[in-house]
């Protein structure tokens, strides 16, 4: 029979396997319980498109560098007798005032952008209600209305973001047509996009400072009519009332009652 003598050197190797394994299964089991609290975690979607079968759509503009073009925007929705949202960054509306108070003049919707146009998932709770709250009284003190519409810079979002404006109950919008005007294609390359892509209770993105836009804009609300479509700020594509958003981020109502919203005047 073999006799193990432990000497100090055998000592110090054992007692080094005991808390190497020790270590490794606190790691998994830590790893583990991290990945359920993840998946248990409820990921929050914003809204890009309203369930609805009304033929119905919204058109909306980012606006946060540039307004040579805001003016020609402005005349083709007053031509014809068009609705949109705007949607402003701080930044935009300190340095283009007259043009915000326009905006609302001509009974368009504002919404928030934030105020400096940050990765809004980078940035801590307190910090991104800063964002949000610092954009809406600066609409508030140009117009006396203080937005309920958000969307976020370069359409990037995460859980907190959503919830931090449902606390200040505020609804998070994306889009779910994106004409990526912002590339500078062709006035009928924009048009085409969009069409192909219209659905009821679609949510359009375009920009106010794109090349191209003031063009397409016309044909696209020609484009947009003739396929027996009807076009509305955001704020009335929304119905109120408590909601759910699926995978997608279609908007989908779950109580009956909010449907009066849209017969308001």
């Amino acid at each position: 029979m073999k006799v193990l003598i432990l000497t100090k050197k055998r000592i110090l190797i054992l007692l080094s396997c005991v808390l190497i394994a020790a270590l490794a299964i606190g790691v998994a089991s830590y790893s583990a319980n991290k990945v359920v609290a993840t998946m248990s975690e409820t990921r929050e979607i914003p809204i890009y498109y309203v369930d609805t079968r009304e033929k119905v759509c919204a058109i909306s503009f980012d606006a946060a560098w540039g307004n040579e073009q805001t003016a020609a925007l402005l005349d083709t929705l007053d031509k014809y007798d068009v609705k949109t949202t705007f949607f402003l960054v701080k930044q935009w509306v300190d340095s283009y005032p007259d043009s915000v108070k326009e905006i609302a003049a001509r009974g368009h919707d504002i919404g928030n952008h934030s105020a400096t146009h940050p990765h809004m998932a980078q940035l801590d709770d307190k910090s991104q209600r800063e964002e949000i709250t610092a954009c809406n009284k600066a609409v508030e003190t140009l117009t006396g209305y203080s937005p309920t519409l958000f969307r976020a810079p370069y359409g990037e979002y995460d859980n907190k973001l959503v919830r931090n404006l449902r606390d200040l109950d505020m609804y998070c919008v994306q889009w779910n047509i994106d004409s990526l005007d912002w590339k500078d294609p062709s006035a009928d390359e924009i048009v085409t996009r969009i069409r192909e892509k219209l659905c009821p209770g679609s949510i359009i993105l375009l920009h106010n400072g794109a090349k191209n836009t003031p063009e397409a804009l016309p044909r696209l609300i020609e484009a947009i009519r003739a396929e027996g479509y009807r076009i509305v700020p955001i704020s009335e594509l929304i119905p109120a009332g408590e909601y759910t958003t699926d995978h997608e981020g279609k908007m989908i109502l779950t109580n009956q009652k909010s449907t009066e919203k849209s017969s308001e005047p």
